[in-house]
């Protein structure tokens, strides 16, 4: 037996590693399948090139092995296998300047995290250390004559090597899990992580737990065999993982059923996706994968995308906002990138152009397929824009080069259901519009004005979650001279009539609704309208409205009775024209009372919900009238 010193400058490296790579301590397993899928690749890759030979059918698969009675894990593959040589080359000798440097260079990566530092050198296989007191190797070359050597090291500096009795090609990693870490020996856990990490890696993977086989085989032996009966035989083991994930195929190849059922299968979710966009570039850079555009829900705060990142197959992250632009974080999707480092710092990817052309590559890609859904399937587009506008619109927002590339496919649907372009929207009634871009908020709420709107043939668009009052001040700042107006914001002059009430009236009918209304602050304006059947309306300046709506937003005040507020009484209104008569009749003061409250809360309801006392007392009101009503 060979004793010997691991190749370090202290002996606090496995220590260092356990501390510092410990909250990620689940990805030792994809460190050592992925080192057992590299050893099977280069074997075939010898026997491509006539410099290795196997057996004529031989089935190429790595065995992750649980024994929960004996605290153990194994990570068997049948690929290259290693020489004793090459065990103390590439195991014993870890390139590695000094724990201090180690701690001091990467202590800003090290605190979000230990995936963020395998790899640095060469660390994959010392990941085993974060679970096991102990890690043995068994391993036999592929090299004809090649002796089977076993490794074995407790953690600290020392090692024992020693040869093997071992007969089949390959290597097994045996981990003697300790203490802190036997959630691992739980075959549940176990699986999850392998699916997690290694689901979609190009080489077989079987999952085998000692506890079940051995109640399997004992099973069978107490089962008794009727006379003349075959024995029957067990099931063939199947792999727990996909090796050709359908990224890898040509688009060309693809069809929408397997698209949808390779959906369902990696995002558990049984909704249909609405359209997706198969990724597929290998130069400047290889890049693969397939993003999904699912029914998005309507306010983006309950939108939860999800983009699960890949190196050749093995898992890397879901949600790198550092390589995946933000905003396509609110799709599902599959994105393979075999020429992005396996481990490498977040700051790194921040910092690397590499990986700035890959997000710009993606978001290219996606613009494209928006635009051309847009171009040849307009009808179709259209339909999906509801589920889809605030995926654009949050994109254009925090990606002006995204906003650039599809300003021009951005739709708006109007209050008479069309989905149309800015462009499209303002050439309709160009005259009517005032070369305005109106919208309502609350298509309910603001029904009346939309109706008069209507009947003056002209429309608005519909702009109603909470992500269109950014998307808007946005809209006027990069789009090239777009102005919005709510439909609420002032009565337009395609909405006043012919006559108007002289000065008397006016002055009259402000000073009545002041004192009736106990309001001496109100704004009120008198104005003919070509509606005679609405009473009054609210105005709000746009720009007023806006700040109520960014205060409220962010908890900074209170939009039930905004300053500026200007109730407009239309003098063209039988009701309105009544209450002139009323005004100086002793006898008539309450019904005049009554009757101008609820002019102005009916307006007031138009423009927006009642407070719970104003609610009460309007319905108390109008109960009142009723009766009055029904008493004359």
């Amino acid at each position: 037996m060979e004793k010997g010193n691991l190749s370090i400058n202290s002996e606090n490296i496995l220590p260092v590693i356990k501390k510092w790579l410990y909250s990620d301590s689940d990805i030792f397993l994809r460190e050592l399948v992925s080192n057992g899928c590299d050893a099977v690749s280069k074997l075939k890759k010898l026997v491509d090139m006539g410099e290795a030979k196997v057996e004529d059918d031989v089935k190429y698969k790595i065995t992750v092995r649980l024994d929960k009675e004996n605290k153990t894990i194994e990570v068997t593959d049948n690929g290259i296998g290693m020489t004793a040589d090459e065990i103390k080359e590439y195991i014993t000798q870890i390139a590695f300047s000094g724990a201090n440097d180690f701690i001091t260079k990467y202590q800003e990566q090290m605190g979000e995290g230990g995936a963020d530092i395998i790899g640095h050198f060469g660390l994959g296989f010392y990941s085993a250390f974060m679970v096991a007191d102990t890690v043995e190797i068994d391993s036999l070359s592929y090299q004809q004559g090649a002796k089977a050597a076993h490794w074995k090291c407790d953690g600290g500096i020392e090692y024992e090597m020693d040869s093997s009795d071992r007969t089949e090609r390959g290597t097994t990693i045996i981990l003697h899990i300790n203490e802190d870490s036997k959630d691992f020996l739980d075959k549940w856990k176990l699986k999850e992580i392998i699916e997690k990490y290694c689901y979609f890696m190009p080489i077989e993977i079987y999952f085998e737990d000692v506890e079940e086989i051995k109640e399997a085989e004992k099973k069978a032996a107490e089962e008794p065999i009727e006379e003349g009966a075959e024995k029957k035989e067990p099931e063939e083991p199947k792999p727990i993982n996909d090796t050709t994930p359908l990224w890898l195929k040509k688009p060309a190849d693809c069809t929408d059923e397997e698209y949808k059922e390779f959906y369902h299968k990696v995002f558990l979710d049984f909704n249909e996706p609405l359209f997706w966009i198969h990724l597929n570039m290998d130069y400047p850079f290889r890049l693969k994968g397939i993003l999904y555009f699912p029914k998005l829900k309507h306010e983006l705060e309950s939108i939860e995308g999800q983009v699960k990142l890949y190196n050749n197959q093995v898992f890397i992250a879901d949600n790198l906002k550092e390589v995946i632009p933000e905003f396509l974080l609110l799709l599902k999707g599959t994105i393979d990138c075999p020429d992005l480092p396996l481990n490498v710092s977040r700051s790194f990817l921040q910092n690397d152009g590499y990986v700035t052309k890959m997000s710009k590559y993606i978001t290219k890609k996606v613009a494209d397929k928006l635009n051309s859904l847009f171009k040849k399937s307009r009808d179709e587009y259209a339909k999906f824009w509801d589920d889809i506008s605030p995926f654009i619109k949050y994109g254009c927002m925090r990606e002006h080069d995204f906003f650039d590339k599809v300003k021009e496919s951005l739709l708006f649907k109007t209050t008479e259901g069309e989905y149309v372009t800015l462009e499209e929207y303002k050439d309709k009634a160009k005259e009517k519009h005032e070369n305005k871009v109106f919208y309502v908020s609350d298509p309910q709420q603001q029904a009346q004005y939309i109706k008069m709107f209507k009947d003056e043939g002209m429309e608005a668009v519909i702009l109603d979650t909470k992500l269109d009052t950014p998307f808007v001040s946005f809209m006027e700042a990069y789009g090239e001279g777009v102005r919005f107006e709510r439909i609420d914001s002032a009565v337009t002059e395609m909405l006043k009539g012919e006559g108007e009430a002289d000065e008397t009236q006016k002055t009259d009918l402000e000073a009545l609704f002041k004192d009736n209304l106990g309001k001496e602050n109100l704004k009120i304006k008198v104005e003919s309208l070509k509606s005679d059947e609405v009473s009054a309306m609210i105005e709000l300046s746009e720009q007023s409205r806006r700040m109520q709506e960014m205060s409220a937003m962010y908890g900074m005040g209170n939009m039930n009775m905004p300053a500026d507020e200007t109730l407009v009484l239309n003098s063209n209104n039988n009701v309105v024209k009544l209450l002139l008569d009323l005004k100086d009749k002793e006898d008539k003061k309450d019904d005049t009372q009554l009757i101008c409250k609820q002019i102005y809360d009916l307006a007031v309801m138009s423009h927006r919900p009642l407070t719970n006392e104003e609610m009460t007392e309007f319905i108390s009101r109008s109960n009142k009238i009723l009766s009055i009503m029904a008493n004359n």
